[in-house]
């Protein structure tokens, strides 16, 4: 009936007070039987009890469980009064306990026992009470026909005692609300009460005792009723798992739809992950109970960003800051976004919370330009997490910030930007929710990552080879089996460029050596016009544009050279403007980064990049097999303005 873990202080003090006062009434049964003792029937009566008892009806969605032994508690009630009654149920509950949850808690079996027990005590003395007669005096108490109503008390306060008491637990450790648990669970289950006081009715009125033949005409009729409650709930039990599998592949198929529009963004769908939890867990914190609110933010963190599936990837995947007109651009994805998810049928408001993730508190975001609570509240919460994760994780431009530079961020928009309460919820809840977060966003990222074990190389997209023409594969071809002939790695990166120059716009190739020890990239080799202004150029992994590269092991595409090699580009003439950075790996490992300087802006494509990539391949295989052979030389760094 009631599972212990996460209940507030609030909650262990309510559980150990109804623990405390079944207590209190079992005790004084039992010491009411041993001072007055009663007819051993009531013993037929307690193995009735025991053996329907077990045949018990889980409760669907809740830990609770109903059964047709109600007809024998209630005779008791009549022919022998509260106290037997107490006691068989007690006994029931605690052998059904035993029995069922065996590796439950011991503060689960309790309460299972004694909010039950108190709740058959006080119904029973107030059904007493209410005819004015002493309890197991039968002469009194009938004819029952002249005591309907106390009888409809007496089912009435047991079913409502019983369930609301489990209610009320179960909204301590949901945190929920009783009422609507209780309307949701249990409601209709005062039918069972009342048919078990009528049979119990008849049972008295017409054998005032208990023998074979009254045994002979109830329990069939208890059987039926089992039977029958246990097909409907069973119905009810199988529908709702359909539509929880429903609900799982509809949320499964929405996570490959995100990771789509994650994987032109050129960000990990751990970082999906990760803004999904921190999302759902901090509207719980702010309040939030009701499931189709819940599913929403659920639903809508993974989908925020669908409208950059129009947006093109040099913007989206520009390190720099964008100008005007490119950031125009990438603020129609709000609104697009919510379009395209306006023609699904979400049974949850979805769309708002979507259109609306980058309104501002004061007014000043788009694409509505909406302020204050206006603002969807999961807008709200999706906008505070997703900048979170995003200072977190590592960009091309910068690597990540500490948790403490993000959240002095954040703090500098409470209440202009962001919403004060959310940020502040946020930052005091971080603690507790961060772990299940990061550890959901490994976990994708590793699921992401098993597809490519034991592959040296990765397996290009069909869209890319088909980019690539004829004569470029042909060239790409040879060039590969003739890096594969060289015998120094400058030999190799020479041959590389020499390719790359012939199908690409770039004007200067260097390829960055990666210091283990140190965690540098230095400039091992240039090629091109102007090559010396990049020897010996250096920069930590994971800062600049190629030691993104380099700590991500993914290609940048368009980023602007300056990221990369700071005032050096206005070196050239003309000036370099878009750089192409692609990992040279060994395995698994990164060993360096090929890198490719334009004077045009956006001067790179797919097709450049699969290129790229294959060249890579080939120049990380050689890499490996040079590297035995060659003589290791140290290399001269040249500090350069970054």
């Amino acid at each position: 009936m009631y599972p212990e873990h996460r209940l507030s202080k609030l909650g262990y003090f309510y559980v150990a007070c109804v623990i405390a006062s079944g207590v209190a009434a079992t005790a004084y049964s039992v010491l009411a039987l041993t001072t007055e003792p009663v007819s051993n029937q009531w013993l037929i009566l307690a193995a009735l009890t025991l053996l329907t008892g077990s045949f018990s009806i889980k409760v669907p969605s809740v830990e609770a469980r109903f059964s047709v032994s109600d007809a024998f508690v209630f005779a008791s009630v009549l022919l022998f009064g509260p106290s037997p009654a107490t006691v068989i149920v007690a006994v029931d509950c605690l052998v059904i306990s035993l029995w069922r949850h065996r590796s439950k808690s011991t503060l689960r079996s309790l309460f299972n026992v004694f909010a039950v027990a108190l709740s058959i005590w006080v119904s029973s003395q107030g059904f007493y009470w209410l005819i004015g007669v002493p309890p197991g005096d039968l002469k009194q108490l009938l004819p029952l026909e002249s005591r309907l109503w106390p009888l409809f008390a007496l089912a009435a306060s047991y079913f409502l005692l019983n369930t609301w008491l489990i209610a009320f637990a179960l909204a301590f450790e949901k945190h929920e609300n009783a009422l609507a648990l209780w309307q949701k669970n249990f409601q209709w289950f005062g039918l069972n009460y009342f048919a078990g006081v009528s049979v119990a009715a008849l049972l008295v009125s017409y054998t005032r005792s208990v023998d074979l033949s009254a045994i002979a005409i109830i329990l069939p009729l208890l059987l039926i009723t089992y039977v029958t409650h246990r097909t409907s709930l069973g119905r009810i039990e199988d529908s709702k798992r359909h539509v929880e599998q429903l609900s799982d592949l509809y949320l499964s198929t929405i996570e490959t739809l995100a990771m789509a529009v994650d994987a032109k963004d050129q960000i990990t769908h751990g970082h999906i992950r990760r803004v999904q939890i921190y999302a759902v867990e901090l509207a719980k914190r702010l309040g939030v109970k009701d499931d189709r609110q819940l599913r929403a933010i659920e639903a809508a963190a993974l989908l925020h960003d669908m409208g950059k599936l129009a947006i093109p990837e040099h913007i989206l995947n520009k390190p720099g800051k964008l100008t005007g007109a490119e950031f125009d651009k990438m603020k129609l994805h709000a609104d697009i976004g919510a379009d395209l998810l306006s023609a699904v049928k979400f049974p949850y408001p979805v769309v708002p919370i979507v259109r609306h993730h980058h309104e501002q508190w004061n007014g000043k975001g788009y694409p509505a330009g909406i302020s204050g609570t206006d603002i969807p509240l999961g807008a709200r919460i999706l906008s505070v997490v997703d900048c979170f994760d995003a200072l977190t994780s590592d960009r091309p431009y910068r690597p990540r910030l500490t948790t403490e530079e993000a959240f002095e961020i954040i703090l500098k928009g409470r209440g202009t930007t962001y919403d004060p309460l959310v940020v502040d919820t946020f930052i005091q809840a971080y603690p507790k929710i961060a772990p299940a977060a990061i550890k959901a966003g490994d976990e994708s990222t590793t699921v992401m990552t098993v597809s490519r074990i034991g592959q040296q190389r990765p397996s290009p997209s069909p869209l890319r080879q088909i980019r690539v023409n004829a004569t470029e594969t042909s060239l790409l071809d040879s060039y590969r089996r003739l890096i594969a002939t060289t015998r120094t790695s400058a030999e190799g990166f020479a041959a590389a460029a020499q390719c790359l120059r012939q199908i690409s716009p770039a004007m200067v190739f260097a390829f960055f050596r990666h210091d283990q020890n140190r965690d540098l990239l230095s400039c091992e080799h240039a090629f091109g016009d102007k090559q010396g202004l990049l020897d010996g150029l250096t920069m930590a992994v994971g800062t600049r544009v190629s030691g993104w590269s380099a700590a991500t092991g993914r290609v940048s595409i368009n980023a602007t050279a300056s990221l990369d090699v700071a005032n050096v580009a206005d070196f050239f003439d003309p000036p370099l403007r878009s750089v192409l950075c692609t990992p040279v790996k060994d395995g698994d490992e990164v060993v360096g980064v090929l890198t490719a300087y334009s004077h045009q802006n956006g001067a790179f494509n797919e097709s450049h990049a699969y290129a790229f990539e294959q060249i890579a391949c080939a120049l990380g295989d050689r890499l490996r097999t040079v590297s035995a052979i060659e003589p290791s030389r140290q290399l001269v760094f040249r500090p350069r303005a970054r």
